[in-house]
């Protein structure tokens, strides 16, 4: 009797949970719509897979991004680089230029100052030109310019250096170029007075911006002496360096050098 009971219980219930389900399922339909109903549904069960796949697509769309930003961050280094190289490059060819500007200043300036032409005091007729070929590329103390006929250049026309130091004079000229020779090119003898005896000698290349004078044993000549060349305005072309004598020969012989360094210059000036 009790086992009956029980099972009648049972199906009451069973009946009561059914016709739950069946009233909230037509609920559903009628208030939203049979596939409104089953979207609803559908959306609370698969809530969690959409969730876990927009994280993972959100994290692959960030992972793209850091990857392009990086390979845009090196272009955009590597042309920063580029334009720093090529601002540097135009730095140093205008420093370049300024310096030669500076250095022509420097020589224009002292021929004003120091070889005026006649009463006027303007600046000596002179051609500036660049040294194309120096001695440690050319045979013996020679120099090869960049000015030739085209410029007015003849023949013995003086070169001088910094202004006014004397240097060479013109052997060979060409339509664009010229050749000079040094007066201390090996062998060359140059006419010059020892500044403050007015005494006339004689020097003698020896090489390399180097002279000897021959002169006789007790003649006093000091180290530190100028030779300088004949005329109104004394150009040094060399400057005594040392004096070697031996009581036993009649003379002594000093030996000079240029007040300039051959290598170290870019520019000379032809008078003409």
């Amino acid at each position: 009797m009790s086992y009956l009971l029980d099972k009648k219980i049972k199906r009451n219930k069973l009946l009561k949970y059914s016709i739950l389900v069946v009233f909230l399922f037509i609920l559903i339909y009628f208030r939203y719509g049979i596939f409104n109903g089953l979207a609803y549904v559908s959306s609370i069960v698969f809530r969690p897979v959409l969730i876990l796949g927009n994280n993972i697509s959100e994290k692959l769309s960030n992972a793209g991004s850091y990857f392009y930003s990086k390979n845009s961050l090196l272009l955009e280094n590597e042309n920063l680089k580029s334009k720093l190289n090529e601002q540097e490059t135009r730095i140093s060819n205008y420093n370049s230029v300024l310096d030669e500007n500076l250095k022509i200043k420097e020589i224009l300036g002292r021929k004003q100052e120091t070889r005026p032409n006649g009463s006027s005091g303007r600046e000596a007729n002179v051609i500036l030109a660049a040294i194309l070929s120096k001695p440690n590329q050319s045979l013996y103390d020679t120099l090869i310019i960049d000015v030739g006929t085209k410029s007015g250049i003849l023949l013995e026309q003086k070169i001088f250096a910094l202004g006014n130091v004397p240097i060479g004079y013109i052997t060979e000229v060409y339509t664009n170029t010229s050749k000079v020779i040094l007066y201390s090119n090996p062998g060359e003898i140059t006419e010059v007075v020892i500044s403050g005896r007015d005494t006339f000698m004689q020097v003698v290349g020896r090489g390399g911006g180097n002279f000897e004078m021959i002169l006789p044993r007790d003649f006093i000549l000091e180290k530190g002496t100028e030779v300088v060349l004949p005329g109104i305005t004394p150009y040094v072309v060399g400057i005594v360096q040392t004096v070697i004598s031996d009581p036993r020969d009649s003379f002594q012989k000093a030996l000079l050098t240029s007040p300039v360094n051959i290598q170290e210059l870019k520019f000379v000036e032809v008078e003409k």
